[in-house]
């Protein structure tokens, strides 16, 4: 039976379709390869896409497509929303078929060292392919992003694990891991609000806020017997959150990373983050997908919808992905298709 691996590189490009384009057509030219999905952000100026095939096929076509944007992408000249330090800024490898998580991070590691030596980038395994704990979080291997990561690389602690130590200026460094499957996903306020925005995300995020006295944004920071922090955790397990503005939509989002959607599902997180924004006085209008979704976890949405409509979930599953979708208002910034957004849909074609 084949093994495949999924494979979504983040690049730091969201504006040039000219740029985008060469590099999915670097990952088309692998044969075996199949681009799933393409999802470019004008205000994060970041694209991600998605694409499947079996392990040597898809660490080529990642390579591949690390090499053009090395070429096609300035860091140094780099805005945008998101977190990011370099041109292919994340590539996690995730298993989908007949392949465990272990035999997926000796393929991850053998792509992030083949970028340090080939292109001469910096590059920190993350995830399950870690060397260590630290380094398990992407949040904390991209730490200061790209304009911290000249004096990061003088540091013995932040030598990367493969690649030079001295900063590729303009390509930066990348994060390349094994994980499992991921959701990222937006929801919509009626705010311009980054402050407010962020204030919903430190209250649902897993990591929470930093225990403050007095103002929780501006007081002074509260901490423990050792000297550290002290943080009060928010409400969803396997969640990351931060607020922020998206000027083409003119909206502040809440933007989310789901990690586990078997601990917080994809409702879960919208039916809380609607009731943390209603304690602000703030109403969600909808929500935005980020890349694709395994079939399930939409189908978890609809019937969980249709319970609360008090309805039968015993219809057919398009008519409970329509439920979903305008539950969830995931088609209120651009159209949603199902047959281009659901990862079963896709692989089948």
């Amino acid at each position: 039976m084949k093994q495949l691996i999924e494979c979504v590189p983040n690049f730091s490009e969201g504006r040039d379709e000219k740029i985008i384009c060469q590099i999915t057509n670097a990952i088309q030219s692998v044969d075996g390869v199949k681009l799933l999905n393409v999802d470019p952000g004008k205000a994060t100026n970041r694209t991600v896409v998605t694409f499947v095939g079996e392990p040597a096929q898809v660490i080529e076509a990642a390579f591949r497509s690390a090499k053009i944007a090395t070429q096609l992408i300035d860091m140094s000249k780099h805005k945008g929303e998101h977190p990011r330090f370099g041109a292919i800024d994340v590539c996690p490898l995730v298993p989908i078929a007949n392949i465990s998580m272990n035999e997926t991070v000796v393929y991850a590691r053998r792509l992030a060292q083949r970028m340090g030596e080939e292109l001469g980038i910096s590059v920190y395994c993350y995830e399950y392919a870690a060397f260590c704990d630290n380094r398990q979080s992407l949040a904390y291997c991209r730490a200061g992003e790209y304009e911290g990561l000249n004096i990061k690389l003088l540091k013995q602690e932040w030598k990367p694990d493969f690649g030079p130590t001295q900063l590729n200026e303009r390509s930066g460094a990348s994060a390349v891991g094994a994980r499992n499957f991921l959701i990222a996903y937006n929801i919509n306020l009626n705010t311009t609000s980054v402050h407010c925005a962020n204030s919903i995300a430190f209250d649902v995020r897993e990591a929470g806020r930093i225990l403050r006295e007095g103002d929780p944004v501006t007081g002074t920071i509260v901490n423990d017997a050792n000297g550290q922090p002290i943080r009060i955790p928010g409400s969803l397990r396997k969640v990351r959150a931060m607020g922020w503005f998206i000027k083409e939509y003119g909206i502040a989002q809440i933007s989310m990373n789901l990690t586990d959607i078997t601990v917080t599902s994809l409702h879960q997180a919208f039916v809380e983050v609607k009731e943390r924004a209603r304690e602000r006085g703030i109403r969600v209008t909808g929500s935005e997908l980020i890349g694709i979704i395994p079939l399930q976890a939409i189908l978890d949405a609809g019937k969980y919808f249709l319970r609360k409509q008090q309805r039968s979930t015993g219809i057919p599953n398009e008519d409970i992905i329509k439920i979903a979708i305008k539950s969830l208002g995931l088609d209120e910034l651009t159209p949603f298709d199902p047959k281009k957004r659901i990862i079963e849909y896709l692989i089948d074609k």
